[in-house]
């Protein structure tokens, strides 16, 4: 297996890291008065393995603080998180935040337990739905897997994200984890969880899709 393929397989995988820095909480917290970014992932947004302030969601909230973008970003991450928690969680979310754009970051997780296609499709599918009907616009940020379960699950898996961005309207990041999955110095000593050093990358990859919804 490629190391970009084990890293990705590997995303959050760990449903105890949930408290990890810079998750944010979907329960309570100062009601925003600027329009929200709400970003709802796994391990790759909530910060696991990063001092607070490291993560590329915080990233996020300082480069539309200093290029002057009025919005408030919302970390709902948790690490070991799946798209059927994410989707459980986010009517609450949704209710709670009001946000004009909703960032989905999620799906390693199913493709490390073989969730069938069909499943991590249609929980992906409505989370958008939710969103958009919620008046917020969506980015879907992209994941791929190795062939364990063959190529077929894998080709699939893949194309999850494209075909769910075209046929909702989404916008996509078609791999959230490119220039960072193959660079061991972006990667934290386990060699799944991006550093510090490769958080700016993942804002990288995200931003040019973000900043046409702003």
């Amino acid at each position: 297996m490629s190391l970009t393929l084990s890293i990705l397989l590997s995303v959050g995988c760990r449903a105890d890291d949930a408290g990890s820095a810079n998750r944010g909480s979907i329960d309570s917290g100062p009601e925003e008065t600027q329009p929200t970014i709400l970003v709802v992932g796994d391990s790759l947004s909530s910060g696991y393995g990063l001092a607070p302030g490291e993560s590329w969601v915080t990233l996020l909230q300082n480069q539309l603080t200093a290029e002057g973008y009025g919005y408030t970003v919302v970390n709902a991450s948790i690490s070991g998180d799946t798209t059927g928690g994410g989707l459980r969680r986010l009517p609450r979310a949704l209710e709670i935040h009001r946000p004009e754009i909703v960032v989905i970051e999620l799906g390693g997780n199913d493709g490390l337990r073989g969730t069938p296609i069909m499943v991590i499709r249609s929980n992906i599918d409505k989370m958008i739905r939710l969103a958009e009907d919620s008046g917020a616009e969506v980015v879907l940020a992209g994941m791929v897997i190795p062939p364990n379960y063959g190529e077929k699950y894998a080709t699939g898996f893949t194309k999850i994200y494209s075909d769910l961005a075209e046929n909702n309207d989404a916008a996509l990041v078609p791999f959230f984890m490119d220039g960072v999955a193959l660079d061991p110095s972006k990667m934290l000593p386990d060699q799944i969880h991006p550093n510090a050093a490769g958080q700016p990358i993942l804002l990288d990859n995200l931003w040019p899709v973000l900043v046409e919804l702003l």
